[in-house]
Parts: structure tokens; sequence; C-alpha cells
């Protein structure tokens, strides 16, 4: 027997990420399924906001119970910023080398240099909306280092660990990543 989760993101990094850490039984679907043919609005002033915006647009519009998620970067010398605009932090363009560019230049001439990389996922089951948040912290480097990963990954460092999340594997990231935990509470609402 398959469970069917509707993921209500365009964002293919995330879709394999989750699709990664998704235990046997579960198939993963996200808005193809649905030819939508514009991007889901993020319009909330918080990650949760977003989450739930996006959650609750696909679920009363095409009448399916489906989750959502909404990432950001949480730099503490920057109050907080890139947070909910992280994947737009340079632009609408959302082009992470000009976003990590922006960050490093913002960051130059700061002493602190941690951070925390939060996720929030929304589920709308149809009836009510749940929310499930994951969190890990720690260093932005000074340079990018490794390849793998996508967004902020070749620059921050979880703390008790000496490789940034672009030099892990998948498998190490999914280990310890924000959204690995959010997902896990969420797996753990859903009782699997």
């Amino acid at each position: 027997m398959h469970q069917t989760l509707y993921f209500a993101s365009q964002n293919l990094n995330k879709f394999n990420e989750i699709a990664a850490l998704l235990p046997e039984g579960f198939v993963l679907k996200n808005l193809d399924e649905f030819k939508l043919d514009h991007e889901l609005a993020e319009t909330g002033t918080t990650l949760e906001e977003n989450a739930i915006q996006k959650a609750t647009y696909i679920a009363e519009r095409f009448g399916v119970a489906c989750f959502a998620d909404d990432s950001g970067l949480e730099v503490a010398a920057l109050q907080g910023a890139p947070g909910i605009y992280s994947g737009r932090y340079a632009g609408e363009a959302k082009n992470h080398d000009a976003n990590m560019n922006k960050l490093l230049h913002e960051l130059q001439d700061k002493t602190d240099r941690s951070a925390c990389f939060k996720t929030v996922i929304a589920y709308h089951d149809g009836q009510q909306v749940h929310c499930f948040t994951g969190q890990i912290c720690g260093q932005i480097q000074l340079e990018r280092k490794g390849n793998k990963g996508f967004g902020y990954d070749p620059l921050f460092i979880p703390d008790g660990h000496t490789l940034t999340f672009a030099e892990m594997s998948p498998e190490q990231k999914n280990q310890w990543s924000h959204r690995a935990k959010a997902l896990k509470a969420f797996l753990g609402f859903l009782g699997k």
C-alpha cells in the first residue's frame, strides 16, 4: 500500500532532497501533476506564513491534501537576513551565485558569522493546516567550498562538523539538515 504525498513546490532541488528522505511506501508528486502555469505566491512575512499559503492554495484549488515547505538562512549579524528572502536575496532572478556573493559582501566586515538554516513544512489535510519546523545552526564560511547541494550550501558548515553542506554527500547532509528534521516531524505526525 502506497501513500501519495503532494508537494506544493516547483523547486526540483527540494523535491529530490525530500524524495530521498521518504521511507518506503510513499510516492512523492510535485506541481507538475497539476500543470500549474505560474509560481506559487510567497507574500507572507514568515517562513510559516509562506508555507501555509502555498499548501492552502494547492489544497483548496485542486482538492488534495498536500504539503509545502519554506526555508531560509537566518544570519545573526544581519538581524536574521536573508530569512524569507533567501531565494531572492540578490533579486527576483533567484540566482544562487548572486545570493552567495551578496551574503559574503554583507558579512565581509563582520566577526560573528553564526547562522541557522530553518525549514517549515505546512501540511494541509483538506480541513486544517499543521506545521513542522526543523533547524540547524552553524557558521558562514569566508569562501565557497564544495559543489553538491544548492542555495547557500557551499558557505554553510553545521555546528560540530568540518565540511560545508556542499562538501557532504546528499546522504550526509540529509542526516542533519533543517529540511530532514522538519520532514521527520511531519512523517511522525502522519504515523509512519
